[in-house]
């Protein structure tokens, strides 16, 4: 029986269209995951194609073979270790030169290949035209034209790489690197075949390697028995090669490999039109230009910014009326007791509240993924190269900085493009004060509780340029004191601008908000459990009043009251028996409720209040002509019943506070109160921080737990109008809380990733420390600076 199991990899440059490829023949089946020992991220996607099923993976894009970076080193060791079936390299042919200096490296790995002439459209609109033939008859392999992005001639890809795969041969692929550098290939080889070890590389390809230096395959070989032999052998081959071209033979052989590219794309590009600025040049005079780059960039990140809470916070309201109706619904049908607490208050009231804002999340990357499908990500990047080179980073560093804003994990997982250590482990640490979006839900809350709509946008951008500004100035610091020396030089492709596709911009927003809901239902469930546990426990709690028999009094004094002072003049025994009187009681609460609901959110001073202010008065004239008599009544029973409420409430705050107090998490927040007192904060927002070290969303949870939110009436946005109405909270404490939950120790998930990144646990732990230490000292200005002030 046939094998009907095709393995395919997708090799190609960066920006050659090798993803937007992968989406378009996959679609949704898709997997995400790591390479084995390294954090570089490894993608998977399945296809039914002519009763065959294809595995194809997505290799990380590189510029060559050369083991330089983590990702060059990954891709080559899958092809050579992991043994696909077919490679199928993506060209830009657009670019034609660059993109086949990869070709022809993946080419002498001997493994079978199939070649995809991609974005041919754009090429021809540049006056470039490739002749295909030629090409895959200089190659020996197939070469299939393509235009990934609107899907044409996938499936003649696909046809293409299924034949090759049945056919299991490939020719091999020799470039002449001229009489010297070939004796050496050749006096290698031979050794090597003596040797007789199985080392699963081609011989010749083996040869150029050790005559390159390259670490591993030395390190691989020396390891073995006669290793040393071959070692001495080599040697002496790269001291001749050395004074034959006066320069180091890696990169003699990188030129003559160049020269063979060069002398190919001759033979097979039939047009080209010199001298012709393209769209994306002359779009780049402005984007990129000395003046007005700096400025678009940022007007671009406070229209970012505008966007995710302006457009963000419709479909948030509807999902936190879902929840409040989901918990609503779960406490009228549980019985009173600890589990209902745990479902109602733990459960639905901590991991609703953090559901919520996944809409926020899905509008921030849906900018991250435009900004970068389109190709602005890179002139970013080069906008911020001189300032990146001001504090002494490389320029690449800024991507891996941008990508910060949607999640630190893959942002510290992106600085392995930077060649250079040093440059890499300072972007690794001071990647987490760029805001990630689990801190997104923290501002939203916090900003819609304190801030008006009008300053909303412009609050949330000032903490992200303070992330921003304050990494430049770590950069520098740690660049000076703990990594000295000179950062190498900037050299960066800037692809041409694109319309980036609808399917690969929705699979980039839906990975994100599936990882993002997991981590609801794991991390944040877990956590908000915990909290629920540590707030409602001990249970026996030693009050300083008996509060349900005040509670009792209150409400027998408002009895009374009604009786004197309604029910007596009215000549009735209780007011629920006078029907009119009750109609018009009712009527007056339903104008009352109505203009509240109405009114939420509205300024003291804004016309719209004082429309609904008119409105209601108007209202409740008619009310009261329709019934003379009966109106002050109704008045005076409603002014009774608001000041009962009032007093009920205000005990039964009184004593959830003292039950909070006594509580394990209040004992933990008392404990270190002492420590955040001076930036602003109480005991309550203490064990807040505590349980979003975490995951920084946990905050939201856990502040909804405390202040016990999870039975919130439909519709309401119940622990905003909780904080507000805490006196300990300000629009300046706030703030001052947003600051540090911006600045404070990356979460789990980061410094695990640190670890694996730098190979190393003293620099997650060195991270935790400086910048809980940095969160405290800017917080602490802003608290104590904004107090002075009068704030």
């Amino acid at each position: 029986m046939a094998n009907t199991k095709v393995s395919i990899a997708l090799a190609g440059n960066p920006n050659s269209g090798k993803t937007t490829i992968f989406n378009s023949v996959t679609g949704a089946r898709q997997h995400v995951g790591n390479y084995p020992g390294v954090t570089v991220e490894k993608r998977e996607g399945f296809r039914r194609y002519q009763d065959k099923e294809l595995l194809i993976v997505d290799l990380p894009g590189t510029y060559s073979l050369t083991a330089h970076s983590l990702d060059e080193l990954v891709a080559r060791n899958f092809i050579i270790k992991d043994k696909p079936d077919v490679i199928v390299d993506i060209l830009d042919a657009s670019n034609l030169e660059r993109n086949l200096y990869l070709a022809v490296q993946l080419l002498e790995l001997e493994r079978p290949m199939v070649v995809a002439l991609n974005m041919t459209d754009v090429a021809e609109s540049m006056g470039t035209k490739i002749d295909g033939q030629v090409l895959s008859r200089k190659l020996g392999v197939a070469v299939v034209r393509t235009v990934g992005n609107r899907h044409n001639g996938i499936d003649k890809l696909l046809a293409a790489t299924v034949k090759v795969a049945e056919e299991k041969t490939q020719k091999p692929f020799i470039i002449n690197y001229g009489d010297a550098v070939e004796g050496k290939i050749a006096e290698i080889s031979a050794l090597l075949a003596e040797e007789r070890h199985n080392l699963h590389f081609p011989l010749r390809w083996l040869a150029i390697k050790l005559l390159e230096n390259d670490p591993e395959i030395r390190n691989t070989v020396q390891a073995l028995p006669g290793g040393a032999r071959v070692a001495t052998v080599v040697a002496a081959a790269r001291e001749s090669l050395q004074a034959t071209f006066e320069t180091d033979p890696e990169l003699a052989i990188a030129n003559l490999r160049y020269q063979f590219v060069g002398s190919l794309c001759q033979d097979v590009i039939v047009s080209k039109r010199d001298g012709w600025l393209t769209t994306s040049d002359k779009v780049d005079r402005i984007l990129t230009n000395r003046l007005l780059g700096l400025p678009v960039f940022l007007g671009l990140m406070w229209l970012l910014f505008n966007m995710v809470f302006t457009i963000g916070a419709y479909p948030q309201e509807w999902l936190e009326e879902g929840v409040a109706a989901i918990g609503t619904y779960a406490g009228l049908y549980m019985p009173a007791g600890d589990l209902k607490s745990l479902v109602v208050d733990g459960i639905i009231g901590g991991v609703g509240g953090v559901i919520v804002f996944l809409p926020n999340i899905l509008l921030l990357f849906l900018g991250i993924a435009v900004l970068e499908d389109s190709g602005y990500m890179a002139r970013a990047a080069f906008i911020m190269d001189k300032i990146m080179h001001s504090v002494g980073l490389h320029g690449k560093s800024f991507i891996p900085l941008l990508l910060g804003f949607g999640c630190s994990v893959p942002a510290i997982m992106g600085t392995r493009s930077l060649e250079n250590p040093r440059d890499r482990l300072v972007t690794i640490l001071v990647t987490p004060l760029m805001s990630c979006s689990a801190r997104l839900p923290v501002y939203t809350l916090l900003i819609a509780a304190f801030f008006s709509e009008g300053m909303a946008g412009t609050v949330l951008f000032s903490i992200y340029v303070l992330g921003i500004v304050l990494a430049v100035i770590m950069a520098r610091v740690f660049r000076s004191v703990l990594f000295k020396g000179e950062s190498e030089p900037f050299v960066m492709e800037l692809p041409p601008y694109r319309v980036p596709t609808l399917q690969s911009i929705c699979m980039h927003m839906w990975e994100r908000s599936v990882l993002y809901l997991k981590k609801a239902g794991t991390i944040i469930l877990a956590v908000s459990i915990l909290v629920w546990f540590m707030v409602n426990y001990p249970s026996d709690v030693n009050y300083s009043k008996d509060y349900q028999e005040l509670i009792a009094q209150a409400e027998a004094g408002f009895s009374q009251q009604v009786a004197e002072q309604v029910g007596t003049p009215l000549n009735i025994a209780a007011v629920e028996d006078h029907v009119p009187l009750q109609t018009v009681i009712t009527d007056l609460s339903t104008i009352n409720e109505e203009f509240e609901e109405q009114a939420e959110g509205l300024e003291e001073d804004s016309p719209e209040l004082a429309a609904l202010t008119t409105a209601k008065e108007i209202k409740l004239q008619e009310v009261q002509a329709a019934n003379t008599e009966l109106y002050p009544w109704a008045m005076r029973y409603l002014e009774l019943k608001t000041e009962n409420e009032e007093q009920v409430e205000h005990l039964q705050k009184e004593a959830d506070g003292e039950k909070l107090a006594q509580s394990y998490a209040g004992q933990l927040g008392k404990f270190i109160e002492p420590v955040i007192r001076p930036l602003g904060f109480d005991w309550r927002s203490g064990i807040g921080l505590i349980a979003a070290f975490t995951a920084k969303e946990v905050l939201v949870s856990t502040m909804g737990t405390i202040y016990n939110v999870g039975e919130a009436d439909e519709g309401s946005v119940a622990l905003q109008q909780a904080l507000a109405n805490d006196s300990s909270f300000t629009p300046l404490v706030a703030y001052s809380l947003m600051v540090f939950v911006l600045i404070y120790s990356p979460c789990l998930a980061a410094l695990a990733v640190i670890k694996r990144e730098s190979n190393s646990w003293k620099w997650p732990l060195f991270a935790t420390v400086y910048t809980t230490t940095l969160a405290w000292i800017m917080s602490f200005l802003v608290y104590q600076i904004g107090s002075l002030l009068g704030y």
